[in-house]
């Protein structure tokens, strides 16, 4: 399962992370400054909060944040502050704003799931389901975003048991196989639809999603054969894995006269 993820307060993205060893969820501090306040500039808000409070009675906010890798809007992944549940309920204290409470709410309801989803994973597929459900995707899409996404999982777990490091070394693979595959690295992708936080596979079509699959699958097949270990030895397996979805990719193109690689985006239904 992934640790992380974007989750979303009345239409505001937040982006977050979750320890697997300390078992909570990190949420971006400068997301959580734009929700409940709406600022054009969190970073400064947050920047000019943190000098206030220290002045006020000697608390320095810094000191609950950890600073993690998360993606920003350019998909490149820059250190950002962070801070778990009891941290966030702190900097609330000091935001004067009416979305504290229903936030704080919040905050409790979605670190909770992720315990339930730990003890029960069938909890996330519903979840997951029941967001595209109400994003208005089609049943057969959500069971082709499904199939790869658990294609996918397996695909991680492998890099994960075979001395692949997670965040940067992932993200490489992963555009090593989506340039391969459709000739686009995924900023690529994202810009051709337009994206920029949302996912870009939650607003792929059914075609996109079943190529990936199929390029993440034979990828994890090759390097289970070759018995591939860490990021160099991975590449390898990742550009074979690509070649063989885009040589079934250009075989279908050359038969329908249609390309797969799509400017298609789902914003029109709401939500990504």
């Amino acid at each position: 399962m992934k640790s992380k993820k974007l989750a979303i307060f009345e239409g505001r993205k937040i982006r977050r992370h979750y320890d697997e060893k300390q078992e909570k969820w990190y949420f971006s501090v400068i997301d959580v400054i734009a929700a409940l306040t709406d600022s054009a500039k969190p970073r400064v808000y947050w920047n000019a909060m943190k000098t206030r409070v220290k002045s006020d009675d000697g608390f320095q906010l810094s000191t609950i944040c950890r600073q993690l890798k998360l993606e920003a809007s350019d998909g490149k992944r820059y250190k950002t502050d962070c801070a778990n549940i009891e941290g966030i309920f702190r900097i609330i204290q000091s935001i004067p704003s009416p979305k504290a409470e229903p936030f704080k709410r919040w905050l409790a309801r979605v670190g909770y799931e992720r315990i339930e989803e730990i003890n029960n994973p069938e909890k996330a597929l519903n979840r997951s389901r029941d967001y595209w459900q109400r994003m208005g995707r089609s049943e057969k899409w959500i069971q082709q975003r499904m199939m790869g996404q658990e294609i996918r999982n397996k695909l991680t777990d492998y890099w994960k048991n075979n001395e692949v490091k997670e965040q940067d070394e992932y993200a490489i693979l992963t555009n090593i196989i989506h340039k391969e595959w459709s000739d686009l690295s995924v900023k690529e992708h994202k810009g051709l639809k337009n994206l920029k936080q949302e996912n870009l596979r939650d607003h792929m079509s059914d075609a996109e999603l079943v190529f990936t699959a199929l390029a993440e699958l034979s990828t994890r097949q090759i390097a289970e054969t070759d018995e591939a270990k860490g990021l160099k030895e991975n590449k390898a397996p990742a550009k074979k894995g690509g070649r063989i979805a885009k040589n079934a990719r250009l075989e279908l193109e050359q038969k329908t006269g249609r390309k797969v690689v799509s400017q298609s985006n789902f914003k029109a239904l709401g939500g990504g």
